[in-house]
C-alpha cells in the first residue's frame, strides 16, 4: 500500500473540520423547539380530599362572592366560623374585632373529624364567645340518622349551660361529586328529614340548616316544610337575598369568605340576648 505524504493528508483534514464548524453554527442559529402547552388535567382544579370540605365552599363557586355591606347594623351579632383549614385560631383577636359567637366543624360524613376542632370550640367558649358545632353532610355515603349520630358523637352534641348553640347541619353543593350527591329531590329531602329527626331526638334540639338558596332550589326542589328549624343563609352580596320557601326570615346570614378577620364572617339577625336566647333553647 503507498505511503500518502503530510502535503496530501493535510487538505482533506482541513475540508473535515470545516464541515464540522459549519455544521455546529448553523445548530446553533436553529430555533429552540417549541415548549409543550401544559396538560390541561394538570392545571385542573383537583377535587378535593374528603374532609376538607368546609361552610361556603361550594357558594363563591356557584353563587359568586358580588359585594359586601358597607356596616354592621347595631341589630345584628358579628360571627364566625371555622374548620381545620385554619388551624388554631387567635380567638382573642376575633373577640376584639366584635365576634361574639362562633361556629366550628366537628365533622363530616361518617368518616372525619376536625383535628382542630378542640383548640377552636373549647378556644371561641374561653374568650366568651357563644359557640356551637357544624357537620358537613355528604348524603351519598350513609344515612341521614347515621350522620347525626356521628355529629352528636363527635362534638355535636348541645349542653343546657348557656353557652352552646345548637347543632348546624351543613347542607350545599358536593366538593366531590355531583351538585346534590346523587339524589333526586324527594330523596335529599328524605335524607334530610331523617338527620333533622335523629339530632332532635339525640340532644332535644332543633338543629339549625345551614344553605344557600339556588342549591336548595335545585337540590329538594324548593322544599317548605323545614321552617321549624333556624334557618342559616349563605349570599355573599349586601344583603341576605331571597330565603328558601317556607322561611320568611334568617336566624344567621353567612355575608363573606374574606372578612377583615380568620374564617367565613356571619350576622346573627339579632342582639346579643338574641343568641343568648338560641342557646337556652
Amino acid at each position: 500500500m503507498p505511503v500518502r505524504r503530510p502535503e496530501q493528508i493535510r487538505p482533506r483534514r482541513l475540508f473535515l473540520i470545516g464541515l464540522l464548524l459549519t455544521a455546529f453554527s448553523l445548530l446553533l442559529a436553529a430555533p429552540a423547539p417549541a415548549a409543550e402547552a401544559p396538560d390541561a388535567t394538570a392545571t385542573a382544579t383537583a377535587t378535593p380530599a374528603r374532609g376538607d370540605a368546609h361552610m361556603g365552599m361550594g357558594v363563591v363557586a356557584h353563587d359568586g362572592q358580588d359585594g359586601l355591606p358597607a356596616d354592621i347594623r347595631a341589630t345584628q351579632t358579628e360571627g364566625v366560623d371555622v374548620a381545620s383549614y385554619q388551624g388554631n385560631v387567635a380567638w382573642p383577636t376575633l373577640w376584639n374585632n366584635g365576634v361574639r359567637w362562633a361556629y366550628t366543624k366537628a365533622s363530616e360524613g361518617t368518616y372525619y373529624t376536625n383535628p382542630y376542632f378542640s383548640q377552636q370550640y373549647t378556644g371561641a367558649h374561653g374568650v366568651g364567645m357563644i359557640r356551637g358545632a357544624y357537620h358537613f353532610a355528604t348524603p351519598d355515603t350513609t344515612s341521614g340518622a347515621t350522620q347525626a349520630d356521628y355529629f352528636v358523637d363527635h362534638g355535636g352534641d348541645w349542653s343546657n349551660d348557656g353557652r352552646t348553640l345548637p347543632g348546624v347541619l351543613d347542607i350545599e353543593w358536593n366538593p366531590y361529586g355531583d351538585a346534590c350527591f346523587d339524589k333526586s329531590p324527594s330523596a335529599m329531602v328524605t335524607w334530610i328529614r331523617d338527620f333533622l329527626n335523629q339530632y332532635k331526638a339525640r340532644t332535644g334540639r332543633q338543629a339549625v340548616i345551614y344553605t344557600a338558596t339556588s342549591w336548595w332550589n335545585q337540590c329538594t326542589g324548593n322544599y317548605a316544610g323545614f321552617s321549624a328549624n333556624p334557618l342559616w343563609i349563605a349570599h355573599y352580596a349586601s344583603t341576605a337575598g331571597t330565603l328558601p320557601a317556607g322561611w320568611s326570615t334568617y336566624t344567621m346570614w353567612q355575608y363573606t369568605s374574606t372578612g377583615p378577620t380568620v374564617g367565613d364572617h356571619d350576622r346573627f339577625n339579632g342582639a346579643p340576648d338574641r343568641v343568648q336566647a338560641l342557646a337556652n333553647g
